[in-house]
């Protein structure tokens, strides 16, 4: 079986990038995307979810050279769950139960032109905006 997601967001964060200890490059970087639903109400709700996404080899060096918190990015990669399937649970600082959904990108492509990050625009996704609790 094989399985892909495609994510169109903004970078929450500015990348780590990191060595293996046998010196495959891995860089880290969370991703904010946005959806919006209609309440019963009426009423439209928006809402964000993050995705910490994990790039490696070549791939993470031009992630981590050319990606800053703001930009906008696609990313095409496949989910990584926990033993049962299910995304990642952490339990948050105020005692709280969250999902972490985690990536490994397989194709990362910039949306934002040079020096563009998501304060000039707010139709991608999250952003420095975002008043939620990034777990990451």
């Amino acid at each position: 079986m094989w399985h892909t997601i495609i994510i169109a967001g903004n970078v929450g964060r500015d990348p780590e990038m990191r060595y293996t200890p046998s010196g495959q490059a891995v860089t880290s970087f969370s991703v904010a995307a946005d959806d919006s639903y209609k309440s019963s109400s009426g009423e439209r709700v928006k809402r964000t979810i993050w995705f910490r996404i994990s790039a490696w080899g070549k791939l993470a060096e031009t992630c981590s050279q050319y990606l800053k918190k703001g930009s906008k990015v696609l990313i095409e990669g496949r989910m990584q769950a926990n033993e049962s399937g299910n995304p990642k649970t952490f339990q948050r600082n105020d005692g709280t139960t969250s999902a972490s959904f985690e990536v490994n990108a397989n194709t990362v492509r910039f949306l934002s032109s040079r020096g563009e990050t998501s304060e000039s625009s707010e139709d991608m996704g999250g952003g420095a905006d975002n008043s939620e609790e990034i777990p990451f």
